[in-house]
């Protein structure tokens, strides 16, 4: 099922595909992943200059060709502005980094290009006039951010020309912060904390579309919650609805971040093609209100 991005017009697959770790693959495998995921309709493909040190983007390319993929019927996403040991939002770091992008993709232009995490020395003037030149040089269609707040969002939108599309956000039933705040106002709780500003109603508001990464993690250091036992009420109740819909738990995962209201796109980063194929057949599911807050709370969240 294909949803539209922000307000860009164009349509992708509410499931994408994230190429974090295409760089481990072969040619062959890649060619059976990107393979796999346009036979269950993942048509979205995202990646990022650091990725296997470019190599991700360079291996998908060379898959692709393979596949004999044509470029229009596939959106490809990448990121730029991490550097090691810091952030970088330069203007020539941008350009230059979206030329890299584009050799090792061996595409003529991005459909999304996102500035990957906050960068807190950036110049919002040059923020806009890489993008500007960007846009005018037909190299990237559109444009995001990820892991920012309301404020930065807002604060960069003032500068930019053109409208933000995306902001890629961490997001799982067990990582849930831009839900808790809102369930949780006028509590005195540390569910309450508004972290963000209240980037989930902003992003609603302004049609821009929330990636959610990393949708089976507990963060970026303790991996997934799957098989875990400190999760055991979470693992036994998606185990229960994965019996019960005849899907795999992570189908139920994808789901449960599929049914919210928001239209909230969820970015796999899988390179197995039949976790792929179970992972896609979330889009048979719709979990009912009493099951989605069943989930949040076995994944050891409380209702006020």
């Amino acid at each position: 099922m294909l949803m539209e991005i922000g307000k860009s017009g164009l349509k992708g697959s509410r499931i994408a595909l994230g190429c974090m770790r295409m760089a481990d693959l072969t040619v062959k495998e890649a060619e059976t992943v990107i393979g796999t995921a346009l036979e269950n309709g993942l048509n979205f493909f995202d990646h990022a200059d650091i990725y296997g040190g470019g190599q991700s983007e360079l291996r998908f390319s060379e898959a692709l060709q393979a596949l004999d993929v044509r470029r229009e019927d596939i959106i490809v996403q990448s990121k730029c502005g991490i550097q090691k040991g810091f952030f970088d939002f330069s203007k020539d770091h941008i350009l230059t980094s979206v030329d890299g992008i584009l050799s090792r993709l061996g595409t003529d232009y991005l459909d999304f290009l996102l500035l990957h995490r906050p960068d807190t020395l950036m110049e919002p003037e040059e923020v806009a006039e890489a993008f500007s030149l960007l846009e005018k040089a037909g190299k990237v269609k559109h444009f995001g951010v990820s892991n920012q707040n309301r404020s930065q969002m807002a604060f960069l939108n003032h500068y930019l020309k053109q409208d933000l599309q995306v902001n890629q956000l961490q997001l799982s039933p067990v990582h849930s912060p831009i839900i808790d705040a809102g369930l949780n106002v006028n509590m005195a709780t540390s569910a309450s904390a508004d972290r963000d500003g209240g980037i989930m109603d902003y992003c609603r508001l302004n049609q821009i579309t929330i990636q959610a990464w990393s949708p089976f993690q507990i963060d970026l250091n303790q991996g997934t919650f799957f098989g875990k036992a400190a999760y055991q009420q979470l693992n036994d109740t998606l185990n229960d609805y994965a019996g019960r819909y005849q899907v795999s738990p992570e189908a139920i995962v994808t789901a449960w971040i599929l049914r919210h209201p928001a239209k909230i796109q969820t970015v796999v980063g899988s390179m197995n093609p039949e976790r792929i194929s179970k992972i896609a057949e979330a889009e048979k599911v719709m979990l009912s209100r009493p099951e989605w807050y069943e989930i949040y709370q076995r994944a050891g969240h409380s209702l006020p």
